[in-house]
């Protein structure tokens, strides 16, 4: 019975203590912040903990303007369907951002015996790089050699970009593009990627490409390892 008159009492007098304490603080020129008892071993080993205890970001900012995805150096091998399933070997960089804008370059270099293909494009992601859905268009220069042709010249089209995974984890990019756009030596471009990471810094990756030219059309099955710096 005393037990339980004593927890009333102090139930009572709660909001009364509560009030004081609350004026008491609002006449504190400068309040204590209040300290986060954490083993000092964790706040050593945690990088996000740290910056969160010096000052608390604006997490809504930073999804919308921190890149959702990384910059990835790829090597692989392809296979041309099209060309009696001869295979070759394929290096490249994908969204390689200037100074944090919405600016990246890609570059890549297809090789093999009959079939060679080189350029490097620049893209303007027009949505905030930390969404999950980007759209970019896409300019630059490209150079495609076959047994049937030869073409080199201005590379136009448009990307999407598809982030299910932030931070690198996973991707799908769909690109159209045109070398020669609106001549008699146009070249259609149509390329599919998907990548996924297997570690931090280790992804696996494919790659489908269709190219159609007036004297011959081309494919190319690609797969292969990307790093991220």
């Amino acid at each position: 019975m005393r037990l339980k008159l004593s927890l009333l009492w102090q139930l009572l007098w709660l909001p009364v203590v509560l009030a004081a304490t609350s004026v008491a603080a609002q006449n504190t020129p400068e309040a204590t912040p209040p300290q986060i008892d954490i083993d000092p071993e964790i706040i050593r080993n945690s990088p996000v903990l740290q910056r969160w205890l010096q000052k608390i970001p604006d997490v809504g900012v930073e999804i919308q303007n921190d890149p959702s995805f990384r910059t990835r150096w790829r090597l692989g091998y392809s296979q041309y369907p099209a060309n009696n399933q001869a295979g070759g070997f394929d290096l490249g960089i994908s969204d390689l951002l200037i100074d944090r804008t919405r600016l990246a370059i890609q570059a890549n270099w297809h090789h093999q015996a009959q079939f060679n293909s080189y350029g490097a494009d620049l893209n303007y992601y027009v949505l905030p790089l930390g969404g999950y859905l980007n759209l970019a268009p896409v300019v630059g220069y490209r150079h495609l050699e076959s047994a049937a042709y030869s073409r080199d010249g201005l590379n136009l089209g448009i990307r999407l970009l598809l982030v299910p995974a932030r931070g690198g984890g996973g991707d799908i990019a769909l690109q159209q593009s045109w070398v020669g756009l609106g001549t008699s030596e146009e070249v259609g471009i149509s390329t599919l990627t998907a990548g996924y990471a297997l570690t931090k810094q280790l992804r696996i990756s494919g790659e489908i490409q269709l190219q159609n030219a007036r004297e011959s059309k081309d494919s190319r099955v690609g797969i292969g390892l990307e790093w991220i710096p």
